[in-house]
């Protein structure tokens, strides 16, 4: 397929629009980002749409604790032509220079083929994803994770819905920025140890309805030095709480800690043999 073919038209040049909106990009609050309406071709997001799979049936990945709950796919597995198509081209040259032009990354960057963490998302009524930093390695390549990008696909979305990704401050006191999950919205940010995102109210569309997504991340072999938290240049996803009120979460979270820390000292074959007994994959 041609580019103008994944592209709406005001956005078919992309090095003159990511010229356009770099300083944009760079000088936005809490840390570097974007939102883009109406980005793709509607007509082939219609098609990657019709493909999408109901993940509570089909899904890879079924996130259900305190800090999310949410169906997710992995690997190209879940994709329809289309979506293969549409993930390949965001994967491309022609879309790489545009990440790297808006987004001044100097660094060369790397798409993931994995999807590691990536694909399809879907959030079902009563879902959430709550306050979080995104890991900042990648599981297989070890490259460090840069950039998000995520593309909604959800067609007369009301805001009584919520489902609103939301940006907030580095002292975790403020949402700064809002985005409505609405149908062909683009929106893209830098990821660092403190580039706390999420969906953290549980979602109230109508039964029948759910937040549809895909996301791509993009990395770098590095990151600047003034990117790297002390004690954090390998993690995991870092759950925090909105203005430090969450018991739960913090409970939830130590006891992850705690379980990360035991997998580090238990030989593989004894915490294999351990889930076997406990009949867990």
């Amino acid at each position: 397929m041609k580019i103008m073919e994944f592209l709406n038209t005001p956005y078919r040049d992309l090095q003159k629009v990511a010229a356009h909106y770099k300083s944009a990009y760079a000088l936005a609050d809490p840390f570097p980002n974007i939102t883009f309406s109406e980005f793709f071709n509607p007509e082939m997001l219609d098609e990657i749409l019709e493909e999408f799979p109901d993940l509570k049936k089909k899904g890879d990945i079924k996130f259900n604790n305190p800090n999310e709950v949410k169906l997710a796919s992995k690997g190209e597995g879940k994709f329809g032509p289309k979506t293969k198509q549409f993930v390949h081209f965001l994967n491309s040259e022609p879309f790489l220079d545009f990440l790297q032009e808006l987004t001044g990354i100097q660094e060369v960057l790397l798409p993931d083929p994995y999807f590691e963490g990536g694909g399809l998302h879907e959030t079902k009524p009563g879902g959430f994803l709550k306050i979080h930093a995104d890991f900042n390695k990648h599981r297989l390549s070890k490259l460090d994770r840069r950039l998000n990008i995520l593309i909604y696909l959800n067609k007369d979305w009301e805001d009584e819905y919520g489902g609103h990704f939301e940006l907030w401050n580095k002292d975790m006191t403020e949402c700064v920025k809002k985005v409505a999950p609405h149908y062909n919205t683009l929106a893209m940010f830098n990821t660092t140890s403190t580039s706390y995102h999420g969906l953290p109210n549980p979602l109230t569309c109508p039964p029948d309805r759910s937040r549809k997504s895909l996301a791509l991340y993009y990395y770098t072999n590095g990151r600047p030095e003034e990117e790297v938290e002390g004690g954090l240049e390998d993690h995991n996803t870092l759950f925090v709480a909105r203005n430090g009120n969450d018991n739960v979460m913090r409970d939830y979270n130590k006891k992850q800690k705690l379980r990360e820390v035991v997998l580090d000292f238990v030989p593989p074959i004894l915490t294999k043999a351990a889930k076997k007994a406990l009949g867990r994959n």
